[in-house]
C-alpha cells in the first residue's frame, strides 16, 4: 500500500515530529513534559499546511540546536486562527490574513510573514506530450463546472498543437477552512466576474462541484491517484508528490510555471507597501511578465504581549533564526525567502512583542 503523503515527507526529512497538540492542557503535555526533561522549553502552534514542509523543518532545526520542542498541528488556516483566539496555542498560523471580525475576537495579534509560496495548479493526465497551460478565465470555468473535458476548446485554445484527451475532468478542493483556499479564490476572484459573483473568495467558499480533501496533503494525493483530477496545493506539495503543474497566464500576458523565481517576482515592489507595518498585502495576480499569479506569502498569527517570557523569548529566537539563517532550507523545498526589506520589518515587528507582568520587549534566544 503506498504511504501517505505526511508519513513520506515526514520520513524525507528525517523530523521526528509531534503530532496530536488539540490545544489545551491535555494537548500540551506531553510536549511540556519532553522539554521539562531536557531542561528546555515547549511551544505549541497551529495552523496552515501550506508552510507545513518548511516550518517542519525549521522547527526541528532550530529546536535541536536550542533545546526547544515546538509541537506544530498542521490543521489549516482556519483551525489555526481558532485556536490561537481560544489561546489553546502559543501561536497560530494561516495563509489569509485574519479578518476584521476575526480580529476583533482577538485584539492585538500580529500577522509575520515568514516566507513566500506558490499555489500550483495541479493534474493528472498521463501521457501529455508538454505541460498544460490555463488561463485564469478557462481556469475558473473549471472550477465552475462549465468546462467538463481535458479536450474542450477552450482548453485547445489556451494549448494550440497539445494533443488533449476526452475524459472527463474531475475537480479536486479543499474540504477544511484553509488559506490556500483563500489564495486561490482571490485569484479567480480576480480573473472571473462570474466567480466573484457565484463563488467569491475565502478560507471556505460553496463549491460548484468536485470532491474535497482536507489539507494540501489530502489534495496532493487526490490528484496522484485519480487520473482526469485537476486541483490545487502548495508547491512543495506538488514537487514532492511529483505532480504535474500547470503554467498560468499572468497579467502580461505571458504564461508562467510556479517557481521560486516567479513566487519572488510577485513581491516586486512590495516592500514599499508594507513600510508601515501592515503586512496584509496580497501578491495575487502581480504585474510583471515574469511573474506568476497566484503567489502568497504565510504569516504566523503571534500574540502581542506573552505572559510567559521564557516561551516569548524562546519564539522569537525560532522565527528570527528561521528569517535570517533559514532561507536555504525553504528554497530547497521551493519556498522563496522574503524580500531583504521585509524580513527587516517582519523583524522590527516581533521587537514590540512583549512578555511578563513588567511587560519586557522579547529578547531572542541566543
Amino acid at each position: 500500500m503506498e504511504r501517505t503523503w505526511m508519513r513520506a515527507l515526514a520520513l524525507s526529512m528525517g523530523v521526528a515530529f509531534l503530532a496530536g497538540c488539540g490545544g489545551g492542557d491535555a494537548g500540551k503535555g506531553g510536549s511540556q513534559a519532553e522539554a521539562a526533561a531536557k531542561g528546555g522549553t515547549a511551544l505549541t502552534g497551529a495552523g496552515a499546511t501550506f508552510p507545513y514542509p518548511v516550518y517542519s523543518k525549521w522547527f526541528d532545526a532550530y529546536g535541536r540546536g536550542h533545546g526547544i520542542t515546538v509541537n506544530y498541528q498542521s490543521i489549516g488556516s482556519g483551525g489555526g486562527i481558532q485556536q490561537v483566539t481560544a489561546g489553546t496555542v502559543d501561536f497560530g498560523a494561516s495563509d489569509a490574513p485574519m479578518s476584521a471580525a476575526e480580529q476583533a475576537k482577538a485584539p492585538g495579534i500580529l500577522h509575520l510573514p515568514t516566507v513566500m509560496g506558490a499555489v500550483a495548479v495541479t493534474y493528472n493526465l498521463p501521457g501529455l506530450a508538454q505541460p498544460l497551460k490555463l488561463s485564469g478565465p478557462v481556469l475558473a470555468d473549471v472550477f465552475l463546472g462549465k468546462v467538463t473535458k481535458w479536450n474542450d476548446p477552450a482548453i485547445a485554445a489556451d494549448n494550440p498543437g497539445l494533443a488533449l484527451p476526452a475524459t472527463g475532468i474531475v475537480v479536486a478542493h479543499r474540504s477544511d477552512g484553509s488559506g490556500t483556499t483563500y489564495v486561490f479564490t482571490d485569484y479567480l476572484s480576480q480573473v472571473s466576474p462570474e466567480w466573484k459573483a457565484k463563488v467569491g473568495n475565502g478560507k471556505s467558499v460553496s463549491w460548484p462541484g468536485g470532491m474535497g480533501a482536507k489539507g494540501n496533503e489530502g489534495v496532493a494525493g487526490a490528484v496522484k491517484q485519480t487520473p482526469g483530477t485537476i486541483g490545487y496545493v502548495e508547491l512543495a506539495y506538488a514537487t514532492q508528490n511529483h505532480l504535474s503543474m500547470a503554467s498560468l497566464k499572468n497579467q502580461a500576458g505571458q504564461f508562467v510555471a510556479p517557481s521560486v523565481e516567479s513566487t519572488s517576482a510577485a513581491a516586486a515592489g512590495v516592500a514599499e507597501r508594507t513600510a508601515g507595518g501592515d503586512f496584509k498585502q496580497s501578491l495575487v495576480n502581480a504585474p510583471g511578465a515574469a511573474t506568476y499569479p497566484i503567489a502568497t506569502w504565510t504569516y504566523l498569527l503571534v500574540p502581542a504581549h506573552w505572559t510567559d517570557c521564557g516561551k516569548a523569548n524562546a519564539f522569537a529566537g525560532l522565527v528570527s533564526w528561521s528569517l535570517t539563517q533559514g532561507g536555504a532550507m525553504a528554497r530547497e523545498l521551493s519556498y522563496a525567502p522574503l524580500p531583504d526589506q521585509v524580513r527587516t520589518g517582519v523583524l522590527a515587528q516581533l521587537g514590540k512583542v512583549t512578555c511578563g507582568p513588567g511587560n519586557e520587549a522579547v529578547k531572542p534566544a541566543a
